[in-house]
């Protein structure tokens, strides 16, 4: 492919390119915090409650993404559930993510010990001070390769929104390639996309890390 032509298609890949990194963004957040919810609900006091969301969580993670792209966006409208593309793929990556970052923040709440909260107990306080002063950051700090990572993958998982016509990274850069004749080129622009996205990230998530350590170490030696 001439670079003349390459060149009149970056306008396209720019803007997919914006629309992978927004629905990345929004995703993540958004099954950060619901996930988070969801491994709060797990230590609820109720059996009832444990066991919805032990549900809950198996449930999503036993589906495809795919297959869930497609119920939502295919099958939503069956129950009265019209979204546009953009906004079925992204509210797909959020619900699916969320049982993933659920066990990740189960997890990270496990590895807080147990001697802390007794103690938080033994200073009279209240649940929510405990929670926000001692068992979040004991188990942010323990989970924050895992959710790193997780977050990598629903970066990655974006490249499916390209199947129900969502103009991403991975649509335009096809696009590219089906009106160019030039498959490998296209598709090598499409891994150098993700490879910058993901190794940005990566970069700043290894520094958000170092910095948390570095907080709770100074902390705890005060």
């Amino acid at each position: 492919m001439e670079f003349a032509t390459f060149i009149s298609y970056t306008p396209a890949i720019l803007h997919g390119l914006w629309i992978t990194l927004s629905s990345w963004i929004i995703a993540s957040v958004g099954g950060v915090l619901l996930g988070l919810g969801i491994a709060l609900l797990q230590r609820s006091s109720s059996l009832t409650v444990r066991m919805a969301v032990r549900a809950y969580v198996d449930a999503l993670r036993c589906l495809p993404l795919l297959v869930m792209i497609f119920i939502v966006y295919a099958g939503g409208p069956s129950i009265g559930l019209m979204l546009d593309p953009l906004s079925a793929g992204i509210l797909v990556l959020i619900v699916h993510g969320s049982a993933y970052f659920a066990e990740i923040f189960r997890g990270g709440f496990s590895a807080v010990p147990k001697g802390q909260i007794e103690a938080a107990h033994s200073l009279a306080m209240t649940p929510f001070a405990i929670l926000r002063r001692v068992t979040l950051p004991g188990a942010l700090t323990a989970a924050a390769p895992s959710l790193i990572n997780m977050i990598i993958n629903v970066c990655k998982e974006t490249a499916l929104l390209s199947i129900i016509t969502v103009a991403d990274l991975t649509f335009e850069v096809q696009k590219m390639a089906i009106e160019t004749f030039a498959s490998f080129e296209s598709i090598l622009t499409l891994a150098i996309g993700y490879w910058v996205l993901i190794e940005i990230f990566s970069r700043l998530g290894q520094r958000a890390e170092c910095h948390i350590n570095r907080h709770l170490n100074m902390k705890r030696s005060a």
